[in-house]
């Protein structure tokens, strides 16, 4: 245990004595334990609270309630896919169901998990007492619940369900049968336009907590790498998120006003409507995968007992990626009448995406290696995030070169890819960090045995659900269908099978966090023995963090380094 508990203005020391070595962090801090009352009320979770806190838990908890309707969807859709025939749902209803799917996963699980997760963790790592600006953080929280109202609603409306895929492509999303004007096709861009506007405004207030309200001490260059993805991402959020918005806002206007942005009818034009979406859509999963590289860099470092390997280098290859992700939209568009020599060049500007993230994967390779390894879940999920990763990294490099991507285009091969990237690595690498910050966030420690049987389903259902997608796109298995040849039963039943172990998978993971957080184990302030300053404090921690702002003189993980003291006391650092 650190002994920082009972010191008050003092400097703190901390040392973990790990066989031979030491790993020290050196801060000044004053913490005192009063607000632990309030820390541990629950009902602040329904209020409008500004404490970044509760609000990252609010972000979570919704969001995971919306990952759990939006995999029902899942569930069904590998039910109907089960048999070659369509004859599970109506085909109507199934399309409404697919819509519903990917709108709820990416905009309703992905993203607000992510910001939650964040909006728990960065304040606390910089040595700050809450986000620079608290009221705008929970409104734009409370917009969350209002868009999956309004999706919800846009599934459910009489005049027919929102049907045109979470792309919502026109001349498709146009189409307004029963001539309602509240229209299932009308809720549900209403609400992409309304999730835009949020995220904006969560962009706007992490690049300012990160960028003024670090601790004293604390340079770019000892900030944790999580902080540096979370920064990377809301850089793109900044400049590509106000393309997709307008473009939402364009096309409410040409269902509803009778504008021509985009139907081609009235001599709009349609791909104008793609390059707006996938301007911001594609950066998006950078927006989406950065969080979780930062995740595995916190991850890896304790549980291997290593520092993190080129931890510089692996700091400036997020911004380094958040730089390119802004060229290479058009990849998605390759099938759209896109010119030769433009197809060649987005080609090449996709391949470079794979240096910075190569860079990442040897650098966690390096950290692990020779570790002292602790295969408890967090670890596990992570590891099992980062393999599933690189099989995502690989199969995207072949898409990203213009013949193969023609040949696959609109078939499983795409959907095996993306579930591998937004599943197989960002659900699995969420899990690694709930687990890891559980005890941090709740001050109680989970169960390793339904964690590790957590871990063990969801790993196995990934594979069985999403790697036969990948010979099914091979062979010319369109996407989007509700009944297909016959040729195509074997590896169809395979995936529906995975499916449904993977939807079954979430039933641990609720029993342990439930029960866990109402009667678990006193975790202590630090089960871990990590060194990242969210760790030198209480858990869970103060309404305000710290009582006084910590001085931090020291990189971060120092995981198994044995370094000199400087003569009053400090750790030498660079």
């Amino acid at each position: 245990m650190f002994p920082y508990q009972a010191l008050r203005r003092q400097q703190l020391m901390t040392t973990i004595n790990n066989n031979n070595s030491q790993e020290k962090i050196v801060i000044e801090t004053h913490i005192e334990h009063h607000h632990q009352a309030s820390a541990r009320d629950w009902k602040r979770y329904f209020s409008f609270s500004t404490d970044h806190k509760v609000i990252g838990i609010q972000y979570l908890v919704t969001s995971f309630f919306f990952f759990l309707v939006g995999g029902i969807f899942a569930m069904i859709i590998r039910g109907e896919l089960i048999t070659p025939e369509s004859d599970l749902v109506d085909r109507t209803f199934y399309n409404g169901m697919f819509t519903m799917h990917g709108t709820i996963m990416l905009f309703l699980w992905t993203f607000p998990s992510l910001v939650g997760l964040a909006n728990y963790l960065v304040p606390l790592m910089i040595g700050a007492r809450d986000m620079a600006f608290p009221r705008l953080n929970a409104a734009a929280f409370w917009m969350v619940p209002v868009v999956g109202i309004l999706v919800m609603a846009s599934f459910f409306v009489p005049s027919g369900s929102a049907q045109a895929g979470w792309w919502s492509y026109p001349p498709v999303s146009l189409q307004n049968p029963s001539g309602d004007l509240i229209s299932g096709q009308f809720l549900w861009i209403l609400a992409v336009a309304i999730s835009g506007v949020s995220s904006i405004m969560g962009a706007v207030n992490f690049v300012t907590t990160i960028v003024k309200m670090r601790a004293p001490g604390m340079t770019f260059f000892r900030m944790p790498a999580f902080v540096w993805t979370v920064f990377s991402a809301q850089i793109i959020q900044l400049f590509g998120l106000p393309a997709l918005t307008a473009g939402a806002v364009m096309l409410l206007f040409d269902l509803t006003v009778g504008t021509s942005f985009f139907d081609p009818a009235k001599g709009g034009n349609a791909v104008l409507f793609q390059h707006f979406f996938w301007f911001y859509s594609h950066p998006a999963v950078y927006v989406i995968i950065l969080p979780i590289f930062g995740i595995f860099s916190e991850i890896f470092p304790v549980y291997s007992r290593k520092p993190l390997f080129g931890y510089k280098v692996v700091a400036i290859s997020s911004l380094i990626i958040a730089g390119v992700s802004g060229l290479v939209w058009v990849h998605h568009m390759y099938a759209s009448g896109t010119p030769g020599w433009m197809r060649m060049v987005f080609m090449l500007s996709t391949m470079c995406v794979s240096v910075p993230t190569g860079i990442k994967v040897f650098a966690w390779v390096g950290t692990i290696w020779g570790g002292k390894l602790r295969l408890n879940t967090p670890m596990l999920f992570a590891l099992g995030a980062l393999i599933m990763f690189v099989f995502a990294g690989i199969t995207g490099i072949m898409l990203s070169a213009v013949p193969i991507d023609i040949h696959v285009n609109n078939t499983y091969f795409v959907v095996g890819h993306f579930h591998y990237v937004l599943y197989g690595t960002v659900t699995m690498g969420m899990y690694a960090a709930l687990y890891h910050w559980f005890p941090k966030m709740t001050g109680r420690m989970y169960y390793e045995g339904l964690g590790q049987l957590h871990f063990w389903l969801a790993f196995i259902g990934t594979n069985l659900n999403f790697l036969p997608m990948h010979p099914l796109g091979l062979q010319g298995m369109l996407r989007r269908v509700s009944s297909y040849d016959p040729q195509y039963t074997f590896w169809n039943v395979i995936a529906s099978l995975g499916g449904f172990l993977l939807g079954m998978s979430t039933l641990p993971f609720i029993l342990n966090m439930v029960s866990s957080w109402i009667q678990g184990q006193a975790a202590g302030d630090n089960p871990w023995r990590a060194i990242g300053l969210e760790w030198l404090t209480t858990s869970p921690p103060d309404i305000e963090n710290f009582e006084e702002i910590p001085l931090v003189i020291s990189e971060p993980y120092g995981y198994g380094k044995s370094e000199p003291l400087t003569a009053n006391g400090h750790v030498k650092s660079e």
